[in-house]
């Protein structure tokens, strides 16, 4: 069994962070539309929650302006202060929320994203979605007069096409600068950026993918194939999604039975074994932003970087997961 690296560079950066970051979506406090996708957490769990990704050698936080309408933000932010010491080289990232905006508003917008985080650093700011009354320069030279004034560290997108990171990198390389990294769908049941150009361009370009939803919303812990009677209880719209039909869970069985028969040969979850396949399928080129809803969930998490799979079993998973999804 080999052990993984902890730290690895984002993209051409010099930000060093861990494999896996963790997804604050859930941190929404159930405010606004995004927010009532998931249940409503105290600030005991958060803390809780924040506390075992740090111990764990988790040393990022995803976040963003439309999660709760800045609520994930100021939960995660007093998380982390309420850390205390092991929090102290903790980095966050966060994003602009673009639809219905232009990008005067990535500039206008930065103070109360600061605010928010109790005036950490945003190590990194990302552009949430491509689609905006702006463009892709005009973005990408709001987000460099940031990083010019101190406000950000590093530049990321989100959800961006091939063509669009392209466009992202070519403009900040004007100013003197990289994009660090585009944050897109990315899973053992949805590898759509494999095909469409995504994956080949940030390797060609040197640009980190972050993979959220890099568990398809807990399908591939196996859960709902052991007891399908668990999806009546899932609260919010993701039960209404493909994956979690009968049919959807029966087509993706032959991948969760090969991850658990994984999970016993390195005493792990086949949660452990999805993400781990994640962050070393690619080099150093992908990290992962799984969510964590219960203390549980946290610690399932940490243990995904406590070991490496080897080449031949990244193949295969890779392998069996091409059947599923085909």
């Amino acid at each position: 069994m080999e052990k993984t690296r902890l730290l690895r560079k984002l993209g051409s950066t010099n930000l060093e962070l861990s494999p896996l970051g963790l997804g604050c979506w859930q941190f929404s406090n159930g405010q606004g539309v995004v927010g009532k996708f998931w249940p409503v957490l105290g600030a005991d769990d958060v803390l809780k929650i924040v506390k075992i990704s740090l111990e764990g050698g988790i040393n990022w936080f995803d976040t963003a302006e439309v999660y709760g309408k800045g609520q994930s933000e100021q939960m995660l932010s007093k998380a982390l202060r309420d850390s205390g010491s092991l929090a102290d080289d903790a980095r966050i990232a966060t994003k602009w929320w673009p639809i219905f905006r232009t990008a005067g508003s990535i500039v206008s917008t930065i103070d109360e994203r600061i605010r928010y985080l109790d005036n950490r650093t945003i190590h990194l700011h990302q552009v949430h979605q491509p689609y905006s009354f702006s463009s892709v320069a005009s973005e990408m030279k709001a987000m460099a007069q940031l990083v010019k004034a101190g406000k950000i560290q590093n530049v990321g997108v989100s959800n961006y096409s091939a063509k669009q990171m392209r466009e992202a990198h070519r403009v900040l390389k004007e100013h003197g600068l990289l994009l660090a990294s585009n944050q897109v769908k990315y899973s053992l049941l949805d590898r759509r950026i494999e095909q469409n150009g995504i994956m080949e361009t940030a390797k060609e370009l040197g640009i980190a993918i972050i993979a959220y939803s890099p568990l398809e919303q807990g399908i591939l812990s196996g859960k709902f194939h052991k007891n399908p009677d668990l999806v009546k209880g899932i609260t919010g719209p993701r039960k209404w999604t493909s994956s979690f039909k009968q049919s959807g869970l029966q087509k993706s069985k032959p991948l969760i039975d090969h991850l658990e028969e994984l999970a016993v040969q390195y005493d792990a979850s086949p949660t452990q074994i999805a993400l781990n396949w994640m962050i070393n399928a690619h080099g150093e080129t992908v990290f992962a932003i799984p969510g964590a809803s219960k203390i549980h969930h946290a610690q399932e998490n940490v243990k995904a970087m406590q070991f490496k799979l080897t080449a031949n079993e990244i193949q295969t998973i890779s392998e069996i997961s091409s059947n599923v999804i085909r």
